[in-house]
């Protein structure tokens, strides 16, 4: 299993009117241009946590093949059931991830600018 860490976390809490999973959470995701937070448990993709709090993310093969999902970790960890994620080794150095086929392994700060609210 490969895991991408940063430094620091962001911390849960903020009222942003995205509907969290709250209760039972394993973990808070930030998406920082939108200050919308949801939850997403440990055992579920970023992208399924989303979509399960009423955000988009931009996706397609749901896979980690298509790249379309892309999006920059600012803080946080992850990590991919798989050891080929679709992500170069210099990306993961920069925090880049597939939100389709990675799984926060702590809270998660995200730049996603193409996030939508369903």
């Amino acid at each position: 299993m490969a895991t991408i860490n940063t430094p620091t976390t962001p911390r849960a809490g903020q009222d942003d009117g995205v509907d969290s999973t709250d209760a039972g959470c394993g973990y808070t995701v930030v998406l920082r241009g939108q200050a919308w937070t949801f939850g997403v448990q440990p055992d579920e993709p970023v992208l399924l946590g989303a979509e399960a709090a009423g955000v988009e993310l931009p996706n397609s093969c749901r896979n980690g093949t298509c790249r379309t999902c892309l999006c920059q970790m600012l803080q946080g960890a992850v990590r991919y059931r798989i050891d080929w994620p679709g992500v170069s080794a210099e990306e993961k150095a920069d925090g880049w991830i597939l939100p389709c086929v990675a799984y926060a392994t702590s809270d998660l700060l995200l730049d996603v600018p193409a996030a939508l609210r369903m």
